[in-house]
């Protein structure tokens, strides 16, 4: 019961979180059948913090199993976190909470983007990993936006 309950709470808390724009994607290997393996990148707003937009690629599996959603993506990404406009924190923020999170395979595996603050250098810190329900995988990425005025704001 406690297992169905984390999984449960894992998958709502996975649903809220997985809100991204598909900015495109880029060949990496042509396949004769099924799509392509691809690089494809997302944007995303810190939904806790205004004025800051993250980039992530991911790698993405072709193939027939990529063609029909079932192929298991590498744990492969990056991120780049810039200030695109005033920053405006909405609310107090915890030291470390997700910013965002997507799943990557049909079951289980997910990259995940927390935010920390790094109160000393006045710095939002963002880490991308990759997660799987059991086992972590330590592929990971960051990337670090310093809060500064913006136009003399």
């Amino acid at each position: 019961m406690k297992k169905s309950l984390t999984a449960l709470a894992f998958l709502s808390a996975w649903a809220t979180l997985g809100h991204a724009e598909d900015i495109g994607c880029v060949t990496t290997a042509w396949k004769l059948i099924g799509a392509n393996h691809k690089v494809c990148v997302q944007a995303f707003d810190d939904p806790k913090v205004d004025g800051v937009t993250c980039h992530i690629s991911q790698a993405k599996t072709g193939g027939i199993a990529g063609t029909f959603g079932v192929a298991e993506d590498p744990a492969q990404f990056s991120i780049a976190c810039r200030q695109v406009g005033p920053i405006t924190i909405k609310e107090k923020l915890p030291e470390e909470e997700t910013a965002f999170s997507e799943g990557t395979a049909l079951f289980f595996k997910e990259t995940r983007v927390s935010r920390l603050f790094d109160k000393k250098r006045n710095t939002l810190v963002y880490v991308a990993i990759s997660r799987k329900l059991i086992d972590g995988a330590p592929a990971n990425s960051i990337s670090t936006v310093p809060i500064m005025p913006w136009n003399g704001k």
